[in-house]
């Protein structure tokens, strides 16, 4: 069982006065935090107040930029070009970037959101697209580990294979991206982290699928996210397992 990894959640998504998530609470229990840059959600003040706790949390810094469809909440579908899916993911990151060089913090790492996520999970182009624009940057990509992940991994991009403690997956190992995400059992979530440690999820039909992450995911938008986050570091703490920023991870891996 792997006894060091990093722990991400999404989060930064609140809008103006509409607020979403537990980023005060949540930020602190993770060692990498993926910022919404604004399209799918987020807004210049929120991803200010994010760099902050981040900062505040000595939390990784990454940018997670979405498709432009607010009311969607990125998690709709939309027809881009590679190139396209490629250059959304620059222009957000500039934003966050805007924000974390005014406040010293580093942007560590690009993991797409939702819809354009599940681009670089369908379409080897798209995903090619954006690992060499967040390789050109200097920075870590995120992608569903797996073949994508792999591969562009063997072709030299620094890439950190994510696997999710708070979501279902199909039988061919890709994700079940929820439109609209409701609690889930902490107990459970931390039992598929553990799971995901030695190497493996289960299908929504029982099939066990074999996983090798460098990073694992929960989401800030979930209802109960604070008490999953809970669940998941208590019973690292139980494995003797160590978090760590995925640059971290991802440099033992390689050593």
């Amino acid at each position: 069982m792997k006894k060091l990894i990093d722990l991400n959640a999404d989060a930064g998504e609140s809008i103006g006065r509409w607020r979403l998530g537990h980023d005060e609470g949540l930020l602190p229990k993770v060692s990498s935090v993926n910022v919404a840059c604004g399209w799918h959600a987020g807004d210049p003040a929120t991803m200010r107040r994010s760099v902050a706790l981040a900062q505040a949390g000595d939390t990784a810094l990454g940018a997670h930029p979405g498709l432009p469809d607010l009311v969607g909440f990125g998690r709709r579908a939309m027809a881009l070009s590679p190139q396209e899916a490629a250059d959304a993911c620059v222009y957000q990151y500039g934003a966050l970037r805007a924000f974390a060089d005014s406040a010293g913090v580093p942007v560590t790492h690009i993991k797409a959101h939702g819809a354009l996520y599940g681009m670089t999970m369908r379409d080897p182009e798209a995903a090619d697209a954006v690992v060499e624009a967040t390789t050109r940057l200097g920075l870590i990509t995120v992608l569903l580990a797996g073949p994508t992940a792999d591969r562009a991994a063997q072709r030299g991009a620094r890439v950190a294979r994510e696997a999710f403690a708070d979501l279902e997956y199909h039988d061919d190992g890709t994700i079940i991206i929820e439109p609209n995400p409701e609690a889930k059992d902490p107990e459970l979530c931390a039992e598929k982290a553990i799971g995901i440690l030695r190497g493996y999820v289960f299908s929504t039909t029982g099939r066990r699928v074999d996983v090798d992450a460098d990073t694992i995911c929960i989401h800030g938008d979930r209802p109960n996210a604070l008490d999953v986050a809970d669940a998941i570091v208590r019973r690292f703490a139980e494995e003797n397992v160590r978090m760590a920023p995925m640059a971290e991870v991802l440099a033992a891996r390689s050593s």
